[in-house]
C-alpha cells in the first residue's frame, strides 16, 4: 500500500482508500490486517502525503458478484436469510481507533499481540 500510495502522492491531489478490507469469517486475521494498514495510513500522514480518508471495506457482510456470499469482508456479520447482524472484535477494535484517534500498545496486546514487537519495538 505504501508505494502505491508514494506514487499516488506525486499526482498532488487528494487520496481516499476505499474498499481496504480482508475476507475473514472468523476474524481472525482482520484484527492484524487492520491494525498493520491503519499504522501504514498514519505513517503516510507523518509523511504528508495528502491523504484525506480510509474507508474499510467493509461495514457488513456483503454480496461479492464473483464470489457470492462466500467471502466475509464485514466488521458486522451479516447472515443473508435472517439479516441479523453481530459485531466481530474487528468492529470494537476499529471503533476504539477512531475514537482515540490511535492504534496503542494496549490494543496490540488485546487484538494482535504478535505485532507488539513490529509496532513499538523496544
Amino acid at each position: 500500500m505504501r508505494k502505491s500510495l508514494k506514487k499516488l502522492a506525486t499526482l498532488h491531489k487528494p487520496i481516499y482508500i476505499t474498499e481496504n478490507g480482508i475476507p475473514d469469517s472468523d476474524d481472525n486475521q482482520r484484527p492484524r490486517a487492520l491494525i498493520l494498514h491503519l499504522h501504514k495510513v498514519w505513517q503516510m500522514l507523518q509523511n504528508n502525503l495528502p491523504l484525506k480518508g480510509y474507508y474499510h471495506w467493509t461495514l457488513t457482510d456483503n454480496f461479492e458478484w464473483a464470489e457470492g456470499w462466500s467471502l466475509r469482508f464485514g466488521l458486522i456479520a451479516l447472515n443473508p436469510e435472517t439479516q441479523q447482524r453481530m459485531r466481530r472484535p474487528s468492529a470494537d477494535l476499529y471503533a476504539v481507533i477512531a475514537k482515540g484517534n490511535a492504534i496503542t500498545p494496549e490494543l496490540i496486546t488485546a487484538y494482535a499481540p504478535e505485532l507488539q514487537k513490529v509496532l513499538f519495538p523496544e
